[in-house]
């Protein structure tokens, strides 16, 4: 089981990859196509991130120590930025999640090639993982 730190190098070695935006972007539509998609039982208002001019439902549960995160959009490319999101933090431990450092989103430049409503939708669906992890530690 890769850590949080090497899943972010991983994501950051796969954006090296590519010359310019218009790549990356195919790249996280891509990433948002093989999103863990959320139950139909969750995509209801309580799971929706606030703040994400689109909807993102995101959901949390812990399965043994860790926390399993599945998450859907309406719109595919916040699909596939919560689809990295995911991959980062699913099947971690609440306290790993909290502490986590989340520079790798400045390191692949995420954050400056988003218009402000998906930046701050961006920093939401951040804002919300830690919100999960933080509940599901307290629950131990």
């Amino acid at each position: 089981m890769s850590t949080i730190k090497e899943r972010q190098e991983e994501i950051i070695d796969e954006f090296s990859m590519f010359d310019d935006w218009t790549e990356r972007y195919e790249y996280i539509i891509d990433l948002g196509k093989s999103l863990p998609l959320i139950d139909e039982q969750y995509k209801k208002e309580e799971n929706l991130i606030k703040g994400c001019q689109s909807q993102v439902w995101l959901h949390a549960e812990k399965v043994d120590d860790n926390v399993v995160f599945t998450a859907d959009s309406d719109a595919i490319l916040t699909k596939g930025i919560i689809a990295v999101l995911v991959r980062v933090f699913s099947n971690q431990n609440p306290e790993e999640i909290m502490n986590a450092d989340m520079s790798f989103i400045d390191e692949i430049g995420l954050k400056e090639h988003l218009s402000p409503t998906r930046a701050n939708g961006l920093v939401s669906m951040m804002k919300q993982i830690k919100l999960y992890a933080i509940a599901l530690q307290s629950n131990q």
